[in-house]
């Protein structure tokens, strides 16, 4: 499961990108809306906001995005990822609609938990749209049930305490925690934060149903971006050639695990 920002570093290129990744082996796309204020999010994350922002990119243009990439891929799920603020301002019932009509299939809106689902989760629910809850280390086993009776799509594990693109965690650390989550939920745990490598990605792989990987990839954005901000020749295509390598290690790590 791949993420990266939309509108980084500018449209044209972020379109190249999100056209790309299901060829180059993502199964799963999570799709930043870019935000001023990604509370969640470490340095590198802010950064390709801070760019895509800088860029033009608005909600409505992240849509547009979802939309022209379901004319070429109608199956790849589409999860939008990002914070309440810029929904509310769009409003829920017209972003719910349009963001249904592009294409999209989930969302992971990190600032609403679940004491907040009349906010947007039921609502997204009833559109149609699954709404991805976060389960954290330090998520008690007696708040799960309450974490997880509104989920969809599937939990999203937070495999540290902290924000995006830190530390990593320890192998036996998250298979500890998947245990405890699949005690309480029938639903797919992807596993995300401080995944950089093939290595880690096949790792946490091994003992969860997906690795997420989205600094990592920011990161091969910005590598690869001139002085003044501009992407360079072969951006796309590195940052593909890093999601095939991602997608090697996941598939391997699948396939001993059978």
């Amino acid at each position: 499961m791949t993420f990266l920002t939309a509108g980084d570093p500018d449209a044209e290129t972020a379109m190249a990108l999100l056209n790309g990744l299901p060829a180059a082996g993502a199964d799963v796309i999570e799709l930043g809306m870019p935000f001023s204020d990604p509370m969640a999010d470490g340095p590198s994350i802010q950064a390709s906001s801070q760019r895509a922002l800088a860029a033009g990119q608005t909600l409505k243009q992240t849509l547009a995005m979802v939309t022209a990439f379901r004319e070429r891929d109608a199956e790849t799920p589409v999860v939008l990822m990002g914070y309440y603020n810029p929904i509310y301002v769009y409003g829920v019932d017209a972003f719910l609609a349009d963001a249904k009509a592009a294409g999209v299939d989930g969302l992971i809106v990190v600032d609403l938990p679940p004491e907040e689902k009349d906010e947007l989760c039921l609502p997204a629910k009833a559109a149609g749209i699954d709404f991805v809850f976060l389960v954290a280390p330090t998520t008690a086993d007696d708040r799960l049930p309450l974490v997880l009776q509104h989920a969809g799509g599937f939990v999203y594990y937070v495999s540290i305490t902290g924000i995006t693109g830190t530390a990593s965690a320890a192998v036996t650390d998250v298979e500890a925690a998947a245990h405890r989550i699949r005690r309480c939920t029938d639903l797919p745990i992807a596993i995300g934060f401080g995944i950089k490598t093939p290595e880690q990605a096949a790792e946490m792989a091994a003992v969860g149903d997906a690795a997420v990987v989205g600094s990592a990839l920011v990161n091969r954005v910005a590598d690869n971006l001139d002085d003044s901000g501009a992407a360079r020749p072969g951006l796309v295509d590195d940052v593909l050639g890093f999601v095939a390598a991602l997608a090697g290690g996941v598939r391997g790590a699948k396939g001993d695990a059978a």
